[in-house]
């Protein structure tokens, strides 16, 4: 396959992935201030899309971090890299198929170490930065999201037990608007350059780039349009789960849980770690959960997510060696991995509309008297 058609295709794809990151992590930013009500749920995917789209401008570290970091990339090839994208885009829909809030960042690092381990060998992935970058942060950030998180909901609680309920959650609403925009504006500065990062690897395994490059201007800008496109799609599955299965969210809680999310991925992204912004969202809500009460967290949810998250890297990963040994094959395989990859993806959208996920489901008033054992979710 001509090798610069071949960089075009590898480009696509990523930012196809992009998109479906978007998509698959807005409940990361706004499923808490929609379960409040504190933003109508169009009004909040667009001002989460256009400040994810901001906040991919911010910083490059992350995006150097994967470019530079994970594999060696004077090991692998743009075939790799697309088998490597082919196997994170298959995860990502499956999980957001069963609105599990798993995690895209660690599909994409399993899908390109799959096939980097696939086709060049272990010794081409780097196990060191592997663990110091993704595996370390996947652990420590969303624990110490919780334990913020928990703290904070907890002191919020204590200082407005004695207020007027209604004027209490007007404010706390009021506040969450400006922490989840907080939160998109931090995911734009992580997430985004994950794609960033991928395509200036598929660049610079092309020759295209030179090694230890940051990514292109048109890099950062068609990375950061395409999160912000998928961001605005809704991704309504997740957000379902994170902000009405997980835990019964209060605007204190809400507020709290943002906050704290938004501060672990901003201090992230600027030392570089490329963690997932879904796990620390996710510890964040639970954390103000138990916050709230020691009941208040649903753990069966809960488990499910973190099931979902011990596997996410394993499972991409095996698609991502398969995909990408069978596109190393040359452009007979190239486009069969192409070919499955859009009847897997077409698959399970068909199978969404069957029974859809809808703003509505979202944003369904729930008796504040209710327990969270008695709510039965939607």
């Amino acid at each position: 396959m001509d090798p610069a058609l071949l960089v075009v295709v590898v480009v696509a794809t990523a930012l196809a992935f992009d998109f479906t990151n978007g998509f698959h992590d807005t409940a990361n930013a706004m499923a808490t201030s929609i379960a409040t009500g504190a933003l109508r749920p169009r009004v909040a995917v667009a001002l989460s899309a256009v400040l994810n789209l901001v906040g991919s401008f911010l910083s490059v570290e992350v995006a150097k971090t994967i470019s530079g970091g994970i594999v060696d990339d004077a090991r692998i090839t743009p075939a790799v890299i697309f088998g490597g994208l082919i196997g994170a885009i298959i995860w990502n829909l499956i999980t957001w198929y069963v609105g599990l809030p798993s995690s895209s960042s660690h599909a994409l690092f399993g899908g390109l170490i799959g096939a980097t381990w696939v086709a060049s060998g272990i010794d081409a992935v780097h196990f060191a930065k592997v663990v110091e970058k993704v595996l370390v942060p996947a652990v420590a950030a969303p624990i110490v999201a919780g334990i913020v998180a928990a703290g904070a909901t907890y002191l919020t609680y204590r200082l407005t037990r004695n207020g007027d309920e209604e004027t209490v959650a007007r404010g706390y609403k009021a506040g969450q608007v400006v922490s989840a925009s907080l939160v998109s504006l931090a995911h734009g500065t992580n997430d985004a350059q994950k794609t960033m990062g991928i395509i200036t690897l598929a660049l610079i395994a092309s020759g295209s780039l030179a090694a230890g490059s940051g990514p292109p201007t048109w890099v950062i800008i068609s990375a950061g349009v395409a999160i912000a496109l998928g961001t605005y799609l809704g991704g309504w599955r997740i957000t379902h789960t994170l902000g009405k299965k997980l835990t019964t969210i209060e605007p204190p809680q809400g507020f709290a849980a943002q906050t704290s999310s938004a501060v672990v991925i901003l201090a992230s992204s600027h030392v570089g770690f490329a963690l997932s912004t879904t796990h620390v969202c996710s510890g964040g809500v639970m954390g103000s959960g138990l916050g709230r009460a020691p009941r208040g967290v649903r753990w069966g949810v809960f488990g499910r997510m973190a099931l979902a998250w011990l596997i996410t890297l394993p499972a991409a990963g095996a698609v991502g060696a398969i995909a990408g040994m069978v596109a190393e094959q040359g452009m007979g395989g190239v486009i069969g991995v192409a070919a499955a990859g859009i009847l897997v993806s077409l698959g399970i959208y068909i199978a969404s509309r069957r029974r859809p996920v809808r703003p509505e489901h979202v944003v369904d008033e729930i008796a504040p008297q209710a327990e969270p054992h008695e709510i039965k979710a939607a």
